[in-house]
């Protein structure tokens, strides 16, 4: 069904596109920042903050409650860190959680180290997460459990309980409150895992997630998907649940932020901006200096929000050169 469809409600509509969300921050920041904006221009501001939103440009450096505020916004950060950081791929370098966490926290300072963790957890099936991955592994399941938290986070507790013996009918979708306290016991919970390695019944775990799936409306993986998965195997763990589903190429298609595995590190125009960029160091005055090469390549990669784009960065002459700066990173 069309959204702009007159038969869609109002009420529905709004918060199906997240449309408030973009309108608040976007007064909120011509409200903090009105004497930088409004230079350019208040119908100018907001068509190049929506553009940007568009073409989910926004995301970068901003607060880690925005990033997470709308899928759009979620799906927008999985696919600037992959821009970003594809290079690490290429280059067959393997990093630990807390590096991963260090790349995320240059794109959003405050990004909770708990959400990486969950990642690694995926790729390392929860046995020691201070081992080192690859790329494309902690990229797909790192994009799985930030574009899903809620929904994962739920049906971790859930599990938890399965194997704690309670009844299906007991289990209760978690709260906020419960989903804070999940993270305090997980080594408890992990050690209790430790000794029933083979999981939980499939089917069991398939009724209760097809029944959260109901709660979650639209905010969850492919039912058909984690069927499929559940179909594999008579008991499941959590997460081999969840690397099969961080694997599977509709859950990807779905996202929307990623391309398939095989063309992960293929990026056709990043690539020609990247050989550009390299070929005006090599003819440039004084470009022998690693940290100009490094400085460009930040600004290579990087495409910047509207309030990055006005508030954060400044000219460094008026003689009509188009190098920019960015004062924080000094």
């Amino acid at each position: 069904m069309n959204r702009l469809s007159s038969s869609v409600p109002v009420d529905e509509y709004l918060a199906d596109s997240s449309v408030l969300v973009y309108l608040s921050d976007a007064v909120t920041q011509l409200l903090e920042h009105k004497e930088e904006y409004t230079q350019f221009g208040v119908v100018r501001y907001f068509a190049e903050y929506f553009s940007s939103v568009k073409n989910s440009n926004h995301v970068l450096f901003r607060e880690y409650s925005y990033i997470r505020a709308t899928l759009h916004n979620r799906a927008s950060f999985i696919r600037v860190f992959w821009r970003c950081y594809r290079q690490i791929g290429k280059s067959g370098d393997m990093l630990s959680m807390l590096e991963y966490r260090s790349l995320l926290q240059l794109l959003c300072p405050d990004f909770p180290v708990e959400v990486v963790q969950s990642a690694a957890r995926i790729v390392l099936m929860d046995d020691a997460i201070d081992c080192l991955m690859s790329f494309p592994d902690f990229l797909y399941a790192f994009q799985l459990q930030f574009y899903y938290q809620e929904f994962l986070d739920s049906v971790l507790a859930i599990y938890q309980d399965l194997l704690a013996g309670k009844s299906p009918n007991t289990v209760i979708v978690p709260t906020s409150t419960s989903i804070e306290l999940l993270h305090s016991v997980t080594a408890e919970e992990n050690e209790k895992a430790g000794q029933q390695q083979d999981g939980v019944e499939s089917s069991t775990l398939a009724e209760c997630v097809e029944a959260l799936c109901d709660r979650f409306k639209h905010c969850h993986p492919s039912r058909s998907c984690m069927k499929e998965v559940f179909n594999q195997t008579e008991k499941v763990c959590y997460f081999s649940f969840l690397m099969s589903l961080a694997k599977h190429e509709t859950i990807n298609e779905t996202i929307g932020a990623l391309p398939s595995k095989a063309e992960l590190l293929i990026d056709q125009e990043m690539d020609q901006e990247l050989d550009k960029l390299i070929a005006q160091i090599s003819v440039s005055p004084g470009s022998n200096s690693s940290g100009s090469a490094v400085g460009g390549l930040k600004e290579a990669q990087r495409k910047a929000s509207p309030r990055r784009n006005i508030h954060h960065r400044r000219k460094v002459e008026s003689d009509g050169s188009t190098e920019e700066t960015d004062s924080s990173e000094n």
